[in-house]
């Protein structure tokens, strides 16, 4: 199928119409329609009910809407799928409320898989009594020859047991590594269990790397996930070893989920001797993204800040490694240089400005294209720094959910004023950038029904901001729901094929239960997908 061929003969017979329904097609030459005909997978008109009745045949298979809202299939911009997948198999700790608990699950997991690296976890010490971190003396117990490594819900600070810090090799003898820190009894010297950012990479590189079944399984599991979220595309942290599975997957028949996938920056030469550039691949699985980190996040203190932080050890953060070094300069120059895209993840207003003075340099050192920079999550920016997105055409790669969890303890962290320009989607929109919307699941809920209700609230998930935490900073639904379809195609160069419900392009597809662009924005968080529709076909219905 040629996506860029447009529908040459408007009396095709379609192979699915939908009618009567309420479609918000982000086209702004078209932007509300009743009906829809599709053919091999692309939409072929987008009109009302009496027009679109012309391409209705004896075979066409016709679904009443009944008035619901139809919208195109939302894209993810960033989350970390495999991981994702895995994680429905693995400890859940996301929602445990104090250390006890936290102790009973991991006692309970290794007793039913005696001997086995205990991961995954997502624990968040800011939902405990105390908010005391935890330490590898609150499990050591129940797992003395079990190895644990369970991160903290941001991904960057983990828990290890003594088991797993024995395997490592990691003691009071051990230095730190660049870009990351090992917590130690102020009394002992001795490591407390807790490793943040390159030092949690000590622990990781010890466990086993799953069987090539293993991944499979999580990436169906994720599937299964993502449809009944109505996500049609992903934008992935992804691993070579992701890519062989998700290619596998589609030569087999299995995607229900278009990929476009980041892989790490450092491996940018080889990528370029094969050809790549962005975006290349299939309509399934596409490569050319590269993802590298200058920061860690605000919840492990990691997030890099001009200013101190107000709690903790007197800190402004930490760059990673290959910042410190100029590796992440070196490699990015030259990415850029054969036509790969930049995805960097800064969360500190320091690291984002750092990330935009290497972009700066990049257009000036290298020739033009459109190259498209991202910013990963580009969480806190300092005031000055909003304009400079539009300026250098920088998309803002933002995870909305981010502001209602971290509401709840921000401004014990930086205080109040930082806090003004964080999460800033209504001062990126009024700056004239370009913002994107995803999850960074399973740091966050998958669901983008969340993430609009994040977006247009603001309400902090501990029920304590009912006006919205930092209210200033909320838009519209109808701009949550573009930053969530035609501004994250845009941010991986695929807007001519997807994103809106035009004629041409991709029937990619999703039907809500409720009306979102009607309903009260506190109850978004309740309406659910009743269809996923990805190349014309209806991959999840839910049940009525």
């Amino acid at each position: 199928m040629d996506l860029q061929q447009p529908i040459s003969n408007p009396t095709l017979i379609a192979d699915l119409v939908f009618k009567n329904g309420k479609i918000w097609t982000l086209d702004d030459q078209n932007p509300l329609a009743e009906a829809i005909a599709i053919s091999d997978g692309k939409i072929l008109k987008v009109a009302s009910n009496e027009v679109i009745k012309d391409f209705i045949g004896s075979k066409t298979e016709v679904i009443d809407l009944e008035h619901r809202l139809m919208l195109p299939g939302f894209i993810d911009n960033h989350p970390h799928f495999v991981r994702g997948g895995f994680r429905l198999r693995s400890v859940d700790l996301r929602h445990v409320k104090e250390e006890e608990e936290f102790a009973s699950l991991i006692k309970s997991w290794s007793e039913r898989y005696p001997g086995m690296w205990i991961t995954g976890g997502d624990w968040d010490h800011e939902r405990w009594p105390g908010r005391n971190l935890p330490t590898r003396n609150l499990i050591d117990r129940f797992t003395p020859e079990t190895p644990v490594f369970v991160t903290r819900l941001d991904g960057h600070m983990a828990l290890a047991n003594s088991c797993a810090l024995r395997v490592a090799g990691i003691s009071s003898a051990t230095s730190e590594p660049l870009g990351g820190e090992i917590l130690r009894d102020p009394r002992t010297g001795e490591p407390t269990g807790i490793l943040k950012d390159q030092a949690m990479d000590l622990v990781s590189r010890n466990i086993p790397e799953p069987a090539e079944e293993e991944r499979l399984r999580a990436i169906r599991d994720a599937l299964n996930e993502a449809r009944r979220y109505g996500i049609t595309s992903i934008q992935d942290i992804s691993s070579s070893e992701d890519v062989r599975a998700y290619s596998r997957l589609e030569q087999e028949g299995e995607l229900t989920v278009r990929f476009f996938c980041r892989l790490p920056l450092s491996q940018w030469e080889r990528i370029a001797r094969n050809g790549i550039k962005v975006p290349s691949g299939t309509v399934m699985v596409r490569l050319g993204s590269l993802k590298a980190f200058v920061d860690g996040s605000l919840g492990s203190l990691t997030a890099l800040f001009f200013d101190p932080y107000l709690e903790g050890t007197p800190t402004r953060g930490l760059s990673t490694e290959i910042v410190n070094d100029g590796q992440l300069e070196r490699w990015a120059i030259g990415a850029d240089r054969a036509g790969l895209q930049l995805s960097i993840h800064a969360i500190g207003d320091c690291a984002n400005r750092w990330t935009l003075d290497l972009f700066e340099k990049i257009q000036t050192q290298n020739p033009p294209w459109d190259r498209r920079f991202r910013i990963e999550h580009a969480q806190h920016i300092h005031p000055r720094d909003f304009v400079r997105f539009p300026r250098l055409k920088v998309i803002a790669s933002v995870q909305p959910y981010h502001a209602i969890d971290d509401g709840r303890w921000a401004e014990k962290r930086i205080g109040y004023e930082r806090c003004k320009s964080a999460f800033a989607w209504r001062s990126f929109l009024n700056n004239g950038a370009r913002l994107s919307f995803g999850s960074d699941w399973p740091v966050a809920p998958l669901s983008p029904l969340l993430g609009i209700y994040a977006a247009v609230t603001r309400q902090t998930i501990d029920g304590k901001n009912p006006g919205g935490w930092i209210p200033e900073q909320r838009i519209s639904v109808k701009e949550a729901i573009a930053c969530y379809t035609n501004q994250s195609a845009y941010a991986a160069f695929e807007e001519g094929i997807k994103g809106s419900i035009t004629s041409g392009k991709l029937a990619d597809l999703v039907v809500l239960s409720e009306d979102i662009l009607t309903v009260d924005p506190a109850a978004i968080r309740h309406v659910e997908v009743d269809l996923t529709v990805l190349g014309g076909k209806v991959i999840y219905e839910k049940q009525r």
